[in-house]
């Protein structure tokens, strides 16, 4: 058979014409106010750099604004809580992006917890995972979130399936497996140290790869008929999962890249032009 590609990119494409509309709907009622999303990059990592600028142009896709601040490789806790707050106390920024990683000497959790939740976009601050774990409103942290939007856009059904999600990271493996058992899936979460981790995901209906290793996960653990998302990226075009062997016996995959990448800057997006219509309509 010949399996269904969870096309990402194409997905997030379709999503940012909504988008676009909808900023052209909020500007046309509010007199040009549009959606704002603040990103803090914090030192000189040339990848964080280029992640902030994609998602900056992304922003200009759908016709919203981004803020781009940028601190010194220097800059201590104290001084980046105090950016945050500032950006929490206005009114014209409705969603905070912190750039991961910071540099070593700042208390980056602490940071991340300083985003106002209505402002957490990005999904990073315990409150939110607590609140997206009980079922109370929250932004979902975007790669999980972006992984939901596009297995719901082709219609897979988790309900009393069983999903193992291969990671446990807090911005990745742990809310992919509270959002997919809070779509009635079955979930078991494994990690790179799981002993008997092949006969885990032998049984799976659903596997997620979050391990950040390449290839960690073998073709070959993996049973006919399941769904595949990879949300691992590495050097060579390779994700988490030895995908090549598996496009013709399983049910769905999402490609590498052009899967779940493309997911996580468009649920970042997705997730700001809500907060902006809330806080705009709200007016």
């Amino acid at each position: 058979m010949s399996a269904l590609v969870l096309d990402g990119k194409a997905l997030a494409a379709k999503t940012e014409q909504e988008l676009s509309a909808r900023v052209e709907a909020l500007k046309a009622g509010s007199n040009g106010q549009t959606p704002i999303l603040a990103t803090i990059l914090v030192g000189d990592d040339p990848a964080s750099a280029t992640y902030v600028k994609m998602k900056g142009n992304a922003c200009a896709r759908v016709g919203m604004e981004s803020v781009k601040v940028e601190m010194s490789s220097d800059t201590t806790t104290e001084q980046l809580l105090a950016k945050i707050d500032e950006l929490n106390n206005n009114s014209n920024v409705h969603g905070i992006l912190l750039q991961h990683p910071v540099p070593e000497q700042i208390d980056e959790r602490a940071c991340f917890d300083a985003i106002a939740l209505e402002k957490d976009v990005d999904g990073v601050t315990c409150l939110g995972f607590g609140r997206m774990s009980m079922g109370e409103e929250a932004y979902g942290c975007a790669t999980p979130k972006g992984i939901m939007r596009l297995l719901e856009a082709y219609e897979i059904d988790l309900n009393g399936k069983h999903a193992v999600v291969v990671g446990r990271s807090p911005i990745l493996g742990k809310p992919m497996a509270m959002m997919m058992l809070g779509a009635n899936a079955t979930v078991t979460i494994c990690h790179s140290r799981t002993q008997n981790l092949a006969d885990h995901i032998k049984q799976a209906d659903i596997v997620v790869g979050a391990v950040g290793r390449p290839e960690f996960i073998k073709a070959e653990w993996i049973k006919d008929g399941a769904v595949v998302v990879d949300a691992g990226y590495h050097p060579g075009g390779v994700g988490d999962i030895e995908l090549a062997p598996l496009t013709d016996r399983v049910a769905a995959y999402t490609p590498v890249p052009g899967g779940v990448g493309p997911m996580t800057i468009n649920t970042l997006i997705y997730q700001t032009v809500d907060s902006g219509e809330k806080a705009i309509s709200g007016q």
